[in-house]
């Protein structure tokens, strides 16, 4: 299916559309498929520098442009992709939420507790002690 067309008129230098004549019967296409080819070529190019990408990026964020431009220009998928990341940028973290009490370190440790010492400590209990005796 043929896409919808637009008409494009502007000015330009005589010596640009003069060359342009020249290159189009070059290579026996009319001066409207050489435009066409040149500014998708120019466009193609564009989108791929990452200035031009982080200055489309931050004209999204601030809202300057709207989600059918940046659709428009980058396409689907990296639309989406910057929509859902403008989305989570301003949303505050969840926090955790407790349907419960906290186990008892007893219910946790499923018995006894252990008890953390550096290597330099004694230890503390009686077994050791009488072991050392």
């Amino acid at each position: 299916m043929a896409e919808e067309k637009t008409r494009v008129d502007f000015n330009a230098p005589a010596s640009i559309v003069e060359r342009a004549d020249n290159v189009a019967e070059l290579l026996d296409i009319s001066r409207t498929r050489l435009l066409i080819d040149a500014l998708q070529d120019e466009l193609d190019e564009l989108i791929n520098e990452e200035g031009f990408r982080t200055h489309l990026r931050d004209a999204y964020y601030d809202e300057r442009i709207d989600f059918q431009t940046v659709n428009s220009v980058l396409g689907q998928e990296e639309a989406m992709r910057m929509k859902l990341l403008r989305a989570s940028i301003d949303q505050e973290p969840p926090e955790p939420q407790l349907r419960a009490e906290l186990p008892s370190d007893n219910e946790f440790y499923d018995g006894e507790v252990p008890v953390w010492r550096s290597d330099s400590e004694e230890p503390a209990d009686d077994e050791d002690a009488e072991s050392t005796a």
